[in-house]
């Protein structure tokens, strides 16, 4: 009878792992093909339009200015962006796109985050994708976005593109769990040693250990791409009082998808603990 139990048990946990899988298969297509339809139907509710007038560069001009002004009708635009990655097919076109738009509308610091370490061990090709499409998607003016790449630990800069405007930060689950490890670790060894006592550990003090650069602000808004329902670690230290909206996947992920996130963020009210 036990034995009976145990396969129904089986049974029932199978066709639950099931049903999840075919809802997030789902969920993550059915948001697909709806982008294409209104792709396809809204140039003809609006009518054709001139091929000649709107060539490449006019597009990019107009996306610019687009950004631009759509950032100052927010209510209020996040000083920080963390984009978490939760699918394990990673675009790292579509991810620059998201930094590159981020820059355009006024975001000062974006966090990339996979919970594989994927941007992490591939820095560098994040790094030229993400200038590659500064220069697709905003032309000679890219020079008016430029970013900042800032290395692991450090408060220096791996690589810059003229005057520095925005700062991306490539983060990983390293930077979550392990730094709060690590600094419970420094703060016995200060009491071993004599430097500390137990009445001085606080908040504050384990605050200051816990932040690799005093220049950059804890998150104001996670975009979450995927349907895993978890943080997978992202900084957990640093996001409790961060704003966390859910996207269905990062994959030929929109301008519109973007601006419409931060359009609820910029509606949302965050009462701070109060």
């Amino acid at each position: 009878m036990a034995l009976l139990y145990d396969m129904v048990w089986r049974f029932l946990h199978a066709l639950l792992y099931v049903q999840r899988a075919l809802v997030a298969w789902f969920r993550v297509h059915i948001w697909r093909w709806k982008r294409a339809v209104v792709g396809l139907l809204l140039p003809l509710a609006l009518g054709f339009h001139n091929p000649k007038k709107t060539g490449a560069i006019g597009k990019r001009s107009s996306r610019r200015v687009r950004c631009g002004a759509d950032g100052r009708t927010l209510e209020k635009l996040p000083l920080h962006v963390g984009l978490l990655i939760t699918e394990e097919d990673i675009h790292f076109t579509d991810v620059a796109n998201l930094v590159v738009w981020c820059m355009a509308v006024g975001i000062s610091y974006v966090s990339v985050y996979d919970n594989q370490g994927v941007f992490r061990r591939n820095n560098s090709r994040l790094m030229e994708e993400i200038l590659k499409q500064q220069q697709e998607l905003l032309g000679m003016d890219r020079s008016k976005y430029s970013v900042e790449f800032m290395k692991n630990g450090t408060d220096k800069q791996e690589h810059q593109v003229l005057s520095c405007q925005s700062v991306v930060k490539v983060l990983s689950p390293d930077d979550g769990r392990l730094s709060i490890v690590q600094a419970a670790q420094q703060l016995c060894r200060a009491i071993e040693q004599k430097e500390k006592t137990s009445k001085d550990i606080n908040v504050t003090v384990l605050d200051s250990l816990l932040r690799e650069s005093k220049n950059i602000p804890d998150p104001d808004l996670i975009l979450k791409f995927g349907p895993v329902e978890s943080t997978l670690g992202f900084l957990p230290w640093h996001i409790r009082l961060t704003e966390i909206i859910s996207m269905p996947s990062h994959v030929d992920v929109s301008y519109d998808d973007l601006f419409g996130a931060l359009q609820r963020y910029a509606t949302c009210e965050q009462r701070l603990g109060k």
